[in-house]
């Protein structure tokens, strides 16, 4: 049998908004804190910043305010503002494998 990646069945903002939790179709469950997923956008702002050596080191107190979905990815809100970061499910699910490893 050929071996399939994870894909995300369902998902939603922790009832502090500080963590995404990700359900996939195969059952698992994943959380992945709101300030990885704002250090890990790769929006052209947030890569800029990088570039610059300007993008901030932490995001203390970071919240989601809202999530988008758009089929392949998510749009992720965040508490400072920023809502340009388009999260592909694939890239959400190893963001998620990271700080879950026994998952």
């Amino acid at each position: 049998m050929p071996l399939m990646a994870p894909t995300v069945a369902d998902y939603e903002a922790s009832a502090d908004l500080a963590t995404l939790l990700v359900r996939t179709a195969e059952g698992d469950a994943f959380s992945v804190p709101a300030e990885k997923l704002r250090l890990s956008c790769k929006c052209a702002h947030c890569t800029r910043a990088r570039f610059d050596e300007c993008f901030p080191q932490r995001f203390p107190g970071i919240a989601i305010t809202e999530i988008g979905d758009l089929g392949y990815g998510l749009n992720i809100s965040f508490s400072d503002g920023h809502n340009k970061g388009i999260y592909p499910k694939p890239y959400l699910l190893s963001l998620a494998a990271a700080d879950n490893p026994a998952s």
